[in-house]
C-alpha cells in the first residue's frame, strides 16, 4: 500500500458540527429580556437590517437554522430565537397556546423597539407566525410558513409526535433524542452527531421534562381543535406570504401545503424535493435562495422537479 493509499485509508469521516455550520458566519448567541421572557437567540446581521424572527418547531430550538444564519444575515437583521418553554429560554409552568407564543414573540419586537418584522416559521413556528400575522396584521411585513402546522388535527401524527417528544423529555438517552431528530429527515444522515447532543443537552436541562409535557398540550385534540387555524383567519392574513412545503414531509402531505396556501390571499406556494420537515437544514441552498428571495420581494422561482 502507498502512503497516500494508507492517508486514504486511516483519514476520519467528514466532522459535520455546529460550529462548522457557523465558522464563516459572524453571529452571537445571548439571552435577551423579552419584557419579563429571559429569551435565548442566534443573531447575525446588522441592526439598520430589516428585522427577522425565525422560529422552530415544537420540542426544537435555535440551532434550527444555524447554518442559515450566514446568507440571512447579508440582507436582514436575523434572530433565530429559542421560543417559550423551549431551548434555553425561560420554561414557566403553564400549558403552552398559541396565544402564549405569540404574546412571547411580540413581547420580543416591543422589547426591540420593532413595530413590525418578517416572520418565519418551521412546523409550530409556522403556526405562530400565522397566528400572529392573522391577529396582528400591523406587526409583520412579510411571512414564510415552512411546513407550517395548526392547519387540521390528525390524530395519528400528533399521536406519534406526542410519543416521540415525551419519550425522548423523560429519558434524553442517545437512542431516543436520535430518534427523534431523525423523525424530522428525509435522508437519516442529516440528523448530526452534534445536532443531536445539542438537543440532548437541552432535554437534560431540570424541568424539561415538564416544559416538554406543556409543549405537548397542543397534541390533545379538545386543546389543539380551539388553537387551530380556520380558514377565516388564513383569510385575514394581509401581509405578502411563502407557504413552503416539502416532498417527503411526515406530518401532511403536498395537498395540506397546497390548501394553506390557497385560504391566504395572494400567497406564493412551493415546492422543495428530497425534504423531510426541516428544508431550511436539509437543502440549505435551496432554501437560502427560495426564503430571500421572497423576503426582498423578488420572484420566487420554484425548483425543478
Amino acid at each position: 500500500m502507498t502512503a497516500a493509499s494508507s492517508a486514504r485509508a486511516t483519514a476520519p469521516a467528514p466532522c459535520t458540527s455546529l460550529w462548522q455550520d457557523l465558522r464563516t458566519t459572524s453571529f452571537s448567541q445571548g439571552w435577551f429580556d423579552a419584557k419579563g421572557v429571559r429569551t435565548r437567540y442566534l443573531h447575525a446581521g446588522d441592526k439598520p437590517l430589516p428585522p427577522l424572527i425565525l422560529l422552530h418547531g415544537v420540542g426544537g430550538h435555535a440551532e434550527a437554522y444555524a447554518r442559515n444564519l450566514d446568507a440571512h444575515g447579508r440582507y436582514f437583521d436575523t434572530w433565530s430565537l429559542d421560543m417559550l418553554g423551549h431551548g434555553w429560554t425561560d420554561k414557566p409552568n403553564h400549558p403552552y397556546e398559541l396565544p402564549h407564543y405569540v404574546d412571547h414573540i411580540l413581547r420580543f419586537m416591543d422589547a426591540q423597539g420593532w413595530d413590525r418584522a418578517h416572520i418565519s416559521g418551521e412546523s409550530l413556528g409556522g403556526w405562530v407566525a400565522s397566528w400572529l400575522a392573522s391577529r396582528h396584521p400591523d406587526r409583520v411585513n412579510r411571512v414564510v410558513l415552512n411546513t407550517a402546522g395548526g392547519s387540521r388535527a390528525e390524530p395519528t401524527v400528533m399521536a406519534r409526535l406526542k410519543s416521540i417528544s415525551t419519550q425522548a423529555a423523560e429519558d434524553p438517552s442517545w437512542d431516543l433524542i436520535k430518534a427523534r431528530v431523525e423523525w424530522l429527515m428525509k435522508d437519516k444522515q442529516d440528523a448530526t452527531t452534534d445536532l443531536i447532543a445539542c438537543r440532548q443537552a437541552i432535554y437534560a436541562q431540570p424541568g424539561f421534562k415538564q416544559a416538554m409535557a406543556n409543549a405537548m398540550v397542543l397534541q390533545d385534540m379538545e386543546i389543539r381543535t380551539r388553537n387551530l387555524m380556520r380558514p377565516e383567519d388564513y383569510g385575514r392574513i394581509q401581509a405578502p406570504t411563502l407557504v413552503l412545503w416539502t416532498s417527503d414531509d411526515p406530518t401532511a402531505d403536498v395537498g395540506e401545503g397546497r390548501r394553506i396556501a390557497e385560504m391566504i390571499p395572494g400567497s406564493t406556494f412551493v415546492l422543495m424535493q428530497d425534504c423531510g420537515h426541516w428544508p431550511q437544514w436539509e437543502d440549505v441552498a435551496t432554501f437560502d435562495r427560495l426564503h430571500i428571495d421572497f423576503l426582498l420581494g423578488r420572484d420566487v422561482a420554484a425548483p425543478a422537479a
